[in-house]
């Protein structure tokens, strides 16, 4: 017999799964009918799989091709018919307007288990911000400190655009 924490381990890979493949109708079929999803996007609270298949869809458009989704420091507890998760994600990917920036996003699933399946009840996901300045931190390595304030949105867009019109060299991603 599969344990409960097996069967959530699985099941969250089965939704990174659709999440890298953009499956919407296979990514809502793991929510609950009355989950509630915060992001770090406006208008930050989602609640219901309306609002919440927005939000994916929002999110597949940024990409062109498939989302690249590394999960991270996966942590699970059970009991009863109640789990929840934590992790860190490595969200990477071509998106528009050319722009190839990873970023780490943290995220906390609750989950609540009915007739024997599990679904999402509630997703919180959270971007690290640098608090000295409050610039969203893109650093390479998910354990790396923030180094020099932190990069900017600006600067990294910036540098992208430079690199992609051969007027600067790609930078390390060694910190």
């Amino acid at each position: 017999m599969i344990s409960h924490e097996a069967q959530v381990r699985a099941f969250l890979e089965s939704r990174t799964d659709a999440q890298r493949s953009k499956d919407i109708d296979r990514l809502m079929s793991f929510y609950s009918p009355d989950v509630v999803y915060y992001d770090a996007v406006a208008p930050l609270r989602f609640t219901g799989p309306d609002e919440v298949r927005r939000n994916f869809v929002r999110w597949f458009d940024g990409y062109i091709g498939p989302i690249g989704l590394e999960t991270h420091d996966l942590t699970v507890i059970t009991a009863g018919d109640a789990a929840f998760a934590h992790m860190l994600h490595l969200d990477s990917g071509k998106r528009r307007g050319g722009i190839d920036l990873p970023i780490w996003v943290r995220e906390t699933v609750c989950l609540r288990r009915t007739d024997g399946a599990w679904a999402i009840t509630h997703e919180h996901i959270s971007l690290p911000v640098n608090p000295a300045n409050f610039q969203v931190w893109f650093a390479c390595e998910k354990d790396s400190p923030a180094r020099g304030g932190g990069r900017s949105i600006f600067g990294l867009v910036t540098t992208s655009l430079l690199v992609r019109l051969g007027l600067r060299p790609k930078p390390s991603t060694a910190h």
